[in-house]
């Protein structure tokens, strides 16, 4: 969806076989996966500096014992 609206802006087809780092290049936009990872990482940072006693601190390294079923969960 990214690209498509930037080859729109650039009036810019399929057929005129322009690439996409081209046309990020073009606008100076970076690709939406190293805008998500990015956002990951800082998120994460933010995890790691909270409290000690925290949900968020504790929620990555928390192990579940016991083993999920597989498929889709039954309705009660």
């Amino acid at each position: 969806m990214e690209t498509k609206m930037l080859r729109w802006t650039a009036g810019v087809t399929r057929m005129d076989h322009i690439r996409n780092d081209a046309i990020r290049q073009k606008f100076g936009v970076a690709p939406i996966t190293d805008e998500m990872r990015e956002a990951r990482l800082r998120w994460y940072g933010h995890v790691l500096r909270g409290k000690e006693d925290s949900v968020r601190k504790i929620g990555p390294e928390l192990e579940v014992s016991g083993k999920q079923p597989r498929g889709r969960p039954k309705q009660c």
